[in-house]
């Protein structure tokens, strides 16, 4: 029997902050809750001071997840794919399930975008440029649209105040991902076959590094469905929850 009251923690990608869940009906289901936590250097949030580690994110998931009471999926897209994965690879304790949204984490010494992110100014320059005024304007009607104007708007100016934009380049690396321990979570990898930001072809690495994960590519969907599609995204997102969910209770 799947169990209630499943809680989702969502965990956005490098922009945004938790407004990336905002346009998602809550709760996805009748017994599945979603949490679309800001990580710290989001969203005007500030970054604690000193020096800036995967464990300055991942941290803050699992303070999420230990508050939470019954069973704990986590859902990370993009470069919150890749903190979600580090979590549950060092602490599988904290988690019942694991979804995999297109995360930023396989080829990373090999793809371009990460390697010119490598520069600080090219950081610097990727935030104006995105969160720029004619570039909101222009860009958000092609992104999403089938979102609010002012939505997609917004969702391009929290660039401008990501602070934790810049330090993923350096703590989101080809070492950082061999460094990871098996991942033991029942786990889904789930991406768009229309994605034009991060190829569903990246899943195929992915599979490998983690073989007991099932692969889910969604014909229709590009990288943002959760803005584009939320209805849609949530009935996929809460049915995935579930079945991860009696997955671990099986086996524990």
């Amino acid at each position: 029997m799947t169990a209630k009251n499943i809680t989702v923690i969502a965990v956005h990608g490098n922009g945004g902050g938790g407004f990336r869940w905002e346009r998602l009906p809550d709760p996805l289901a009748d017994d599945v809750t979603l949490n679309g936590i800001t990580l710290p250097g989001f969203q005007g949030t500030a970054l604690p001071s000193g020096e800036i580690t995967m464990e300055t994110f991942s941290e803050a998931v699992g303070a999420a997840a230990l508050t939470t009471d019954g069973p704990v999926v986590l859902l990370g897209h993009g470069i919150g794919g890749a903190i979600a994965l580090d979590l549950a690879a060092r602490h599988p304790e904290l988690v019942d399930g694991l979804i995999l949204h297109a995360p930023v984490a396989v080829n990373l010494d090999t793809r371009l975008f990460p390697r010119l992110m490598k520069a600080n100014f090219m950081r610097t320059a990727a935030k104006r440029i995105v969160s720029s005024f004619p570039v909101r304007k222009i860009a958000s009607r092609f992104l999403f649209p089938s979102a609010p104007q002012d939505y997609s708007e917004r969702f391009l100016a929290e660039y401008a105040r990501a602070d934790g934009f810049a330090p993923m380049f350096d703590i989101i690396d080809a070492e950082w991902f061999d460094s990871l321990p098996a991942i033991t979570t029942p786990t889904v990898i789930l991406w768009g076959a229309r994605d034009r930001v991060l190829d569903s072809t990246q899943a195929d690495p992915l599979e490998e590094a983690i073989p007991h994960a099932t692969r889910q590519i969604e014909d229709h969907w590009g990288h943002y469905p959760m803005i584009e599609s939320p209805d849609e995204f949530a009935v996929s997102v809460a049915a995935i929850a579930r079945d991860l969910v009696n997955k671990s209770a099986n086996n524990p």
